[in-house]
């Protein structure tokens, strides 16, 4: 390295601080979410993210790591990475935070957090999807979605709206690539109507079904079978955020975190492909009942061989909110890509008290009513 690269610049580095100065002021640029370009929050000095940048070289295509080499710790040392991260007591999140920060509140429930000095030894992302949606657009739609929620306390989402800002935040998934062959054994059945005459003296048909075995093969190529590889938010609220187009996955570029922070993944590689195998399984239950036919189908017995397993780590975009509300956390969620939401379903214990005293109230009335009109 010359006497006057800058270090923060050097991608060599495996805990090199990606910066992006604006050439007018000098001040951190960040991403635009939904363009190609970074601004720069000081002076308004935008600059587009090119070939030219100093990380060109990261935003490799989206090839599939082989899974057997990870598991074997045989990944060429290009493909891991390390960088400085913080462990939340309270709910596990691991998150990447700047060398120069030293303690705040964990986005994901609002906890203290104070940093660790260490680092944190992992396979490096290898596509992302950007942000599209602005903290103001994402800041809207959680109020909006508060906001058809009768039952919230006004106190919160008076809160919610005047309350900081949302962080914006890579999630860690695994993305898993197989081919499947798959041997089974079963039941079809197939429908059939039959005449009786019940004790009452009159006829009518019934369905019966007439089984017979089955057996057969089925064979399915998985592509980016999609796994959420953390345990810092309820999969519930995950799982809820999709769908996700994968096909605007773009190649990992740290311009792209400009100005967002950055998960590490809990759940390793593979605990994530126990949980894909349990999505493939049900999608290969499906195509078997489609290969039995029939009016209905039993299945007695599968086997499946799961060969060519590879990988991709990717980060998908979140808008996180975290408020703690008269002693207690809430958290929200929204899809930096579409704009979905997902949060805690708080409840007004008033709110509550008066609709039921309105429902007695009306079944009251009615009661009076129909009373009267006797």
């Amino acid at each position: 390295m010359s006497d006057t690269q800058d270090p923060t610049l050097d991608p060599a580095r495996p805990d090199a601080e990606h910066r992006f100065p604006c050439d007018n002021c000098g001040s951190d640029m960040r991403y635009a979410p939904g363009g190609d370009h970074l601004v720069c929050d000081h002076c308004g000095n935008e600059r587009g993210i090119d070939d030219e940048s100093p990380f060109a070289g990261e935003a490799e295509a989206l090839v599939e790591l082989d899974y057997d080499a990870a598991i074997a710790a045989k990944l060429p040392a290009q493909e891991m990475e390390e960088t400085r991260i913080s462990q939340c007591p309270s709910c596990g999140a691991q998150v990447e935070f700047q060398p120069d920060i030293h303690a705040r509140e964990c986005p994901f429930c609002a906890t203290p957090v104070v940093t660790d000095t260490g680092t944190h030894r992992h396979i490096k992302p290898k596509g992302l999807i950007p942000f599209q949606l602005a903290e103001r657009e994402a800041h809207k739609a959680m109020n909006d979605w508060l906001g058809r929620l009768w039952f919230a306390p006004n106190g919160l989402k008076e809160y919610a709206k005047k309350g900081r800002k949302m962080d914006g935040i890579y999630v860690p998934y695994w993305t898993y690539d197989a081919d499947t062959a798959t041997r089974y054994r079963g039941q079809r059945g197939d429908a059939y109507y039959v005449t009786v005459r019940g004790s009452d003296g009159k006829s009518r048909r019934e369905r019966r079904i007439r089984w017979r075995p089955a057996r057969g093969r089925v064979a399915r190529f998985f592509d980016d079978v999609l796994v959420l590889a953390s345990r810092s938010l309820p999969k519930s609220y995950t799982d809820a955020l999709a769908p996700w187009d994968l096909g605007k996955l773009d190649g990992y570029r740290p311009e792209f975190l400009s100005g967002f922070r950055a998960e590490g993944y809990t759940v390793e590689l593979d605990e994530g492909l126990e949980e894909a195998k349990a999505i493939m399984d049900a999608q290969i239950r499906q195509d078997i009942r489609r290969d039995i036919g029939g009016d209905e189908q039993r299945i007695l017995e599968v086997q499946t061989r799961i060969s060519d397993v590879t990988f991709k780590h990717i980060l998908l975009p979140v808008w996180v909110a975290a408020y703690k509300y008269r002693g207690k956390s809430f958290r929200f969620v929204v899809n930096g890509q579409t704009g979905k939401v997902r949060g805690e379903r708080p409840y007004s214990a008033w709110k509550i008290a008066f609709a039921v005293l309105l429902v007695i109230a009306i079944i009251a009335a009615i009661i009076v009513v129909s009373e009267g009109g006797v």
